[in-house]
């Protein structure tokens, strides 16, 4: 199946590619996206690639999932996106923190494009959202003041598990 599963690919690509202008790089994403997709026919289709699905690595390197202006997912080669945790829940059935795991990102690592968090992040101080919410943090602690609980009270400490005794 693997060589008619290469083959399939190859045409499907080629067909796409003779009305449509790629650059090589293009091409080659196709090619990873249209593979992935008829891969997971066979495997639902219980064909002989089902073992190879599930040990295969990423689509795409983590240096190429991860550009200025778009994110790719590291599954299934999917580019174009602004941010990667609703496509993981919808078309994968996972939590950003198993993404994470499986291909060892790092937590410092955003799964968003890095334009679009900054845009977002000058939206937001254009609108003066962090001046309200200093604001609104403000009331609030005028408010518990005057309910007389307006200080904290400490923490409690942690409690510490008793240890086992090992009999001899």
């Amino acid at each position: 199946m693997a060589s008619t599963l290469l083959e399939l690919t190859a045409n499907i690509v080629s067909s796409h590619a003779s009305v449509t202008e790629m650059s090589g790089e293009d091409l080659l994403l196709e090619l990873q996206k249209v593979h992935v997709a008829l891969q997971k026919l066979d495997v639902e289709a219980g064909g002989e690639g089902a073992e190879k699905a599930e040990t295969k690595g990423p689509a795409i390197s983590l240096k190429k999932a991860f550009q200025p202006d778009q994110v790719s997912c590291m599954l299934c080669g999917k580019s174009g996106m602004k941010t990667l945790a609703r496509h993981l829940a919808q078309v994968h059935g996972l939590k950003p923190g198993e993404y994470r795991k499986q291909f060892g990102i790092p937590s410092s690592q955003a799964l968003t494009a890095k334009n679009f968090s900054e845009a977002r992040r000058r939206m937001a101080q254009e609108k003066g959202l962090a001046d309200n919410l200093a604001k609104a943090r403000a009331v609030r602690a005028a408010k518990l003041a005057a309910k007389g609980g307006g200080e904290k009270k400490p923490a409690k400490a942690a409690r510490v598990p008793k240890q086992k005794r090992m009999s001899a």
